[in-house]
């Protein structure tokens, strides 16, 4: 616990408050605050309010301004009252968290209506706050690092351009038995006995060997609707996810009824001049190329990145162990996937790798949101340290990346971000990276080549539906493109 007297007043400004503060650490991310505003303060506050009010007062008997001083307390007490414990609060409220002595991630808990009015004595209140957690910066130089490095070949670019060729391409319906790669339309039925939990609608899915859904998988989706018929349902299981908030549900696996309405099969264009230009007016096939191979080099960036920050906190966490308040974690879920979600996009991620991806981090909600906030507590402190932070020129590259892939204007992307909130995200997003650029730069770092692993997208196909509880909400925005590493990119960069 610890007490603080607050600064005498400036001259040429507002005079501080005079007022005691008492804090308490019930945990390493609360703090419990008890201020006390001396009796002086408080006639302070009510002498200025009255002399405000007196010269405009409309008191009955008397002309505007004119009433005596003692009737307009006397008429205006309540008034004047909730006045001043409204400014009192906030004039307070920002004193104290204007301080040193802990840094607010949230704003201040406290009922308004529960805290006495004042009066003639001493004004008293208490609130609690969330705060960064307090630890010694871990020594982040010199760390020994193996970096897993992707070289791009021509066989993953020829595979990027198939992708977007397949989308291009005739979908028709068919009798025959479905194989990998065609497309269903389906819709489901998810049941633990006979409890319904919910319905999907029609979705249609990629014929893959997984079905990633908001929180479960089918692992064998691929295998339970091979060869299937349009008209045909198949059963299967759906696994709850081992983080799902249900600790009854939690690993169980339910019943899932999906029934095909359509079988399609693709006839995949060839790629003419004309289909270039629609691509993203691309002048030659091998402008495509050189565009597709440098969306997978950022990707392949990205993805060496993750793998580098997620060992670098693993060496730094040893030395910085907090506990996390639950309801912090919960606040904050929504956030991260928010946040994951921008640097995914402006990675050149696709759309369908967006959808699996959110899907894991559903999941796994908690644990990911926990590790994600030990992570940035971590940085954030070595970012103030070492006086790291976001320019306007960060935000213009990033803003710039996300509307290559969205297929918008920037100026559309950047009033979307600030609209939604999200700009301190981007913020997060853009310090981190730089701290963590700034430990490999000072770290023994060694290059290690990686094996060439399947296409995910070939293995697993997501889809935003909660077994548990129905469709998702609309959350997560949609690009209008779904692979980055194609249409539109080009073009919008040199049209805004």
């Amino acid at each position: 616990m610890s007490t603080s007297t607050q600064p005498d007043p400036i001259a040429d400004e507002k005079p501080p408050i005079q007022l005691e503060v008492k804090v308490e650490s019930p945990e390493a991310c609360k703090r419990e605050i008890v201020v006390t505003v001396p009796k002086a303060e408080v006639e302070r506050y009510f002498r200025e309010a009255y002399d405000e009010l007196v010269p405009e007062a409309s008191v009955p008997g008397f002309r505007s301004g004119r009433a005596p001083r003692k009737l307009v307390e006397k008429q205006f007490r309540d008034r004047v009252t909730d006045q001043v414990k409204g400014s009192l609060l906030m004039d307070c409220l920002s004193q104290v968290t204007d301080t040193d002595e802990f840094s607010a991630i949230s704003e201040p808990d406290f009922d308004f209506e529960s805290i006495e009015d004042p009066g003639d004595s001493d004004f008293k209140f208490q609130f609690t706050i969330e705060v960064r957690p307090e630890f010694p910066t871990p020594q982040w130089g010199g760390l020994e690092l193996d970096r897993p490095v992707e070289v791009i070949d021509d066989e993953e670019i020829d595979q990027a351009i198939g992708r977007a060729l397949d989308r291009y391409a005739t979908l028709e319906p068919t009798d025959e038995p479905a194989e990998p790669g065609d497309q269903l339309l389906i819709t489901a039925e998810f049941r633990d006995g006979d409890k319904l939990l919910s319905e999907m609608d029609e979705e249609r899915v990629t014929l893959a060997s997984e079905l990633s859904l908001s929180d479960a998988t089918i692992d064998d989706f691929g295998e339970v609707m091979k060869g299937v018929r349009e008209g045909e349902t198949r059963e299967a299981k759906a696994k709850i996810s081992e983080g799902h908030s249900s600790e009854e549900l939690r690993g169980k696996e339910v019943d899932a009824s999906i029934h095909v309405v359509e079988v399609l099969t693709r006839e995949t264009p060839p790629l003419t001049p004309a289909l270039l230009e629609e691509l993203g007016d691309f002048d030659s096939e091998q402008d495509l190329r050189d565009f597709v191979r440098e969306s997978l080099v950022r990707q392949a960036d990205y993805r060496t990145q993750q793998k580098v920050r997620e060992r670098v906190v693993e060496l730094l966490a040893g030395s910085a162990n907090f506990e996390l308040p639950a309801d912090l974690v919960r606040r904050q879920t929504a956030r991260e996937l928010d946040r994951k979600v921008l640097e995914l996009r402006r990675s050149g991620f696709d759309e369908e790798s967006v959808r699996r991806y959110v899907n894991i981090l559903r999941q796994n909600a908690r644990t990911s949101t926990e590790t994600a906030l030990r992570e940035h507590f971590i940085l954030e402190q070595i970012a103030e340290e070492e006086k790291i932070d976001a320019t306007p020129q960060d935000y213009d590259v990033e803003i710039q990346l996300i509307a290559r892939q969205s297929d918008m204007p920037e100026r559309r992307v950047r009033a979307r971000l600030e609209k939604s909130g999200q700009m301190d995200a981007l913020r997060n997003q853009i310090v981190e990276r730089k701290v963590i650029e700034k430990i490999i730069e000072a770290a023994n770092v060694t290059d290690t080549p990686i094996e060439k692993q399947p296409n995910e997208g070939e293995k697993v196909f997501a889809v935003y539906h909660q077994v548990v509880g129905g469709k998702d909400p609309e959350s997560i925005p949609q690009a209008q493109y779904d692979d980055a590493s194609l249409p539109g990119a080009k073009r919008e960069s040199d049209q805004d």
